[in-house]
């Protein structure tokens, strides 16, 4: 096999994994149609809204899951035909695309954040821990989940610029500045709402806010 094939390969198992929604399986075993339900996203966050935590839960482990198993899987098996950490980002790539476009739903998925969360705890485990927690203080603080994902996105564009542990691999900062941009695209709404003071606020996720504000009275 010459290495041409293994990334296309590659691009299609990944792209086809990412394709598998947590969000439209627990749907359907829950009876639930999350496009009818709050944002109408198929994501973790929307399923907390339309299900609880029973529901939110394994839709949060099968997109993470998904994005674990592209990269790990598919360079494994491809590996020997062209550069695993190169496979490796194609994989993650194609998984967050495929999530995010699902061919089966008419290109309409979710919005990348769990899937590159699988992604980037492989790949960039460093990274993962500032941008998880950015990413929870922010939840933590505002209840804003949307929020919360742009600026992850935002912090791992920043650890990529300071590199603080040295030289990355070849291509990790195209990677990560990519996937930064996907994120930051796919939540644009949510960016208008914060803008326009409309964005729906998670108040059962911050704690700390509520926390705060009670510690006023």
């Amino acid at each position: 096999m010459n290495p041409t094939l293994a990334i296309l390969l590659t691009v299609a198992g990944g792209y086809l994994l990412g394709t598998v929604l947590g969000g439209a399986i627990m749907a359907r075993l829950r009876g639930v149609d999350l496009r009818a339900s709050g944002s109408g996203n198929v994501g973790a966050t929307n399923a907390l809204r339309a299900g609880g935590a029973r529901m939110a839960v394994p839709v949060l482990v099968i997109d993470i899951g998904k994005g674990i198993v592209a990269v790990t899987l598919l360079p494994w098996l491809l590996g020997a035909y062209a550069e695993p950490r190169q496979l490796a980002y194609i994989a993650g790539v194609a998984a967050a695309l495929g999530h995010c476009y699902p061919v089966w739903t008419g290109f309409t998925g979710g919005k990348g954040v769990a899937t590159l969360a699988g992604v980037f705890a492989v790949l960039l485990p460093a990274a993962t821990l500032a941008i998880l927690i950015v990413f929870l203080l922010c939840v933590l603080t505002t209840g804003y989940v949307g929020a919360a994902s742009i600026l992850g996105a935002l912090t791992a564009v920043a650890w990529v610029l300071l590199a603080p542990l040295g030289p990355l691999p070849p291509g990790t900062a195209a990677f990560v500045m990519a996937m930064a941009a996907l994120v930051v695209f796919k939540h644009r709404d949510n960016l208008q709402r914060l803008a326009e003071g409309t964005e729906v606020r998670m108040d059962k996720l911050a704690v700390l806010r509520r926390w705060w504000l009670g510690s006023r009275r």
